[in-house]
């Protein structure tokens, strides 16, 4: 039986543009996405719902709550968390039976310490990088995350198989342990691909982040999973992709990639 999947729209919040697009000047970047005042650019927190023979698994969690006035006003936060998201769609977060994490930023993981039954799954190099606060973003990585899952983590190390078919891939770069999640839904693959490639603008090699700790393996990983996604026939599902999260992957014959929204 194959994976029924939604994605849940756990947050709206925004970045600074330059940082999330590197070396990349403003001059190119701003024509695909338009800052506001502050030079932010509009980010979503997309995680994943999978359902089949009644488990029920989540990609991701989102940025959570519990944020001051002022963190919220600087990242623009709208006040979404992945609890709301799950009633809304008629879903007991109590039912949530595994959390699949790619990597332990904030934006991405501390909607977990909602889901307080559930256990985590997590690459073993991310989280003793967590621990250890490796990172440029001395702020990125939650004392209150970590300790909320210390009793109800599951350590994975490379690539490998969890919850009998779904596949988790290191993809380097962005940290040293982030993983992808691929799973079959019936009709071909699906992979979450966190942010590897952030949003629908990231798909250029050189279009990585400022807060890619590897960006020169972050664009080799990059390329592999586009090249997978490609020849695969994938769908991929971009986590902070505010209006198009679900793409497929196109090739030109100069061999330059391209995303087409689905």
């Amino acid at each position: 039986m194959s994976w029924n999947w939604k994605v849940l729209d756990a947050g709206r919040f925004a970045l600074d543009g330059g940082s999330m697009f590197g070396v990349v000047p403003k001059a190119l970047w701003s024509k695909l996405v338009t800052p506001d005042s502050h030079n932010r650019i509009p980010e979503a927190c997309n995680c994943v719902l999978l359902e089949k023979d009644g488990e029920r698994i989540l990609i991701e969690t989102g940025y959570g709550d519990g944020w001051s006035d002022k963190e919220v006003d600087m990242f623009a936060m709208n006040g979404g968390n992945i609890v709301d998201v799950l009633q809304q769609n008629g879903v007991d977060p109590d039912s949530i039976s595994t959390v699949i994490l790619s990597h332990l930023h904030f934006d991405h993981s501390a909607g977990v310490t909602l889901l307080p039954k559930a256990k985590v799954i997590v690459q073993k190099q991310e989280w003793d990088d967590a621990n250890n606060n490796r990172s440029t973003m001395t702020k990125t990585y939650l004392p209150k995350v970590l300790d909320s899952i210390r009793d109800r983590i599951e350590l994975v190390e490379g690539n490998t198989t969890v919850c009998g078919d779904i596949q988790l891939t290191v993809r380097k770069g962005h940290t040293w342990g982030l993983q992808s999640v691929e799973f079959d839904d019936g009709n071909g693959a699906v992979c979450f691909c966190s942010d590897v490639m952030p949003t629908i603008n990231h798909v250029g090699l050189a279009y990585s982040m400022g807060y890619d700790m590897l960006p020169w393996d972050n664009a080799q990983t990059k390329r592999q999973l586009l090249n997978d996604a490609y020849n695969g026939e994938w769908r991929l599902i971009l986590y902070h992709e505010p209006d198009s999260p679900i793409v497929s992957v196109t090739k030109d014959d100069r061999g330059n990639f391209g995303l087409i929204p689905m």
